[in-house]
Parts: C-alpha cells; structure tokens; sequence
C-alpha cells in the first residue's frame, strides 16, 4: 500500500510539473507562436544545429530559392560553431534558441532549468542573437520554463508541421510528400539540420536537403510566401 502511495504521488507530482506546462504552453498560451498571421504565410524553422557538416549545403538550397530560416540552436552546438552563426545571420536567416544542451524539460529540476536559461541565453548574447525566439525540446516544458520564458523575454515558438526528416528510414521523397500534404495557409514547418548529435539519424540531413530542393518551389507554387518570426 505504502509502494502504491509512493507511485501515485510522484504520479500526480509529474502530471503537475511536467505535463500540464506541456500541454498548456503547445495548446493555450496565446503568448505562444503557433502559426503565421497572415494567409499563406509560412515559415521554415530548424532544430537541433548547427552543424557544419551539412549547414552550408543546406543554406545553398535556402539562397538559391530566395527563403530565409529560423535556425533554433542548441546553445552548446552554437557556442562551438561561432562562425556559422554569423554566416547564417550574414544571410538574413533568423537564429533562434532550442535549450542549453538539448535535454527534455519534462524530466528536470528547477535548478537545472534555472541553469539551462541562464547559460543558453549568456551563450547567444556573446553570439550577438539578443531578440530570443525559444522552442523547446520536443515542445516539452515544465512548470518553471514558463517563468524564465518571461524573466528574459523570450518569445516561444512551436510548429504544426513536422516530416518525420531526423528518421534513418525517411527517404527525401517521402519528406517532401509530408511537406506537401501537411502544410497549409499559416503553417509553421519544423525540420532538422543536425544528425546524430542531437538525437537524429546519421546523414538525415542530406534528406532534409533533397527534398527542400523540390518542396520550396512546389510551396511556393502553391502561393505560400516564406516568413520570419517577429
């Protein structure tokens, strides 16, 4: 019985701490970016980077389609890689923040969250990335991300459009198939230029890659202008 107390309580400690923040930050909070504004509006967005194996192809195939990104960065990853910041800011993409070290909120204190933004955001000040855009990783938060969301007033960012691209087993054809069938009017894609260091698959990036080369002319065919966060 006392083992069944236990389970409960870290039960509902957990449903508290982790899973309502979650939930409420990716479906309520009206401060939360989860779409454009504007009728076929769309932005692209990245996670996990840089990564400089494949940034620089992937920053070819944006220039040559005219689109500029948000990159969401792991701060550790950004703070080893100074010199792609500031190519990818010299290209007029936008550089935003995906955590200190790329660990799920879901499963942390308030002292390692505490931590985590103070050294992310000290990270990008140095980088000279002032205007925070956040997104989590996962989208998952706690009860005290909110808190320090606010404290250094970052604006959190979601997607409603992911490919699947991190996967080993999605092909370039079969990510630009979900690009196609997934985005409409508004729509905010989520798609990953960094492999295996941030929890993807090895060289998924080159399928990344492929597959932009087709889906940036077919959505803009369809009338959809690539946007900035703001």
């Amino acid at each position: 019985m006392a083992i069944l107390k236990i389970t409960l309580g870290l039960g509902v400690v957990f449903i508290l701490h982790s899973v309502v923040p979650t939930y409420y930050n990716k479906k309520f909070n009206k401060k939360a970016i989860r779409k454009t504004k504007n009728k076929n509006e769309i932005m692209l967005t990245f996670d996990d980077g840089p990564d400089k194996r494949y940034i620089y192809q992937l920053a070819k195939v944006l220039e040559e389609n005219n689109v500029h990104a948000t990159f969401f960065m792991v701060a550790q990853n950004a703070q080893k890689n100074p010199e792609i910041v500031n190519f990818l800011k010299s290209k007029g993409h936008k550089i935003g923040l995906h955590s200190w070290q790329h660990k799920n909120a879901m499963l942390y204190s308030y002292l390692y969250t505490k931590k985590d933004f103070e050294n992310s955001t000290a990270i990008m000040k140095k980088l000279g990335v002032n205007d925070l855009f956040y997104r989590p990783p996962w989208g998952h938060t706690n009860i005290f991300s909110l808190m320090f969301v606010k404290k250094y007033n970052m604006k959190l960012v979601y997607w409603d459009v992911m490919a699947e691209d991190w996967s080993a087993k999605s092909t370039p054809d079969m990510i630009y198939e979900k690009l196609m069938q997934r985005t409409t009017s508004n729509s905010i894609i989520c798609l990953h230029d960094a492999g295996e260091n941030s929890g993807g698959a090895k060289g998924a990036p080159l399928n990344t890659i492929e597959a932009l080369k087709k889906a940036i002319p077919s959505l803009k065919e369809k009338g959809y202008k690539f946007i900035l966060p703001e």
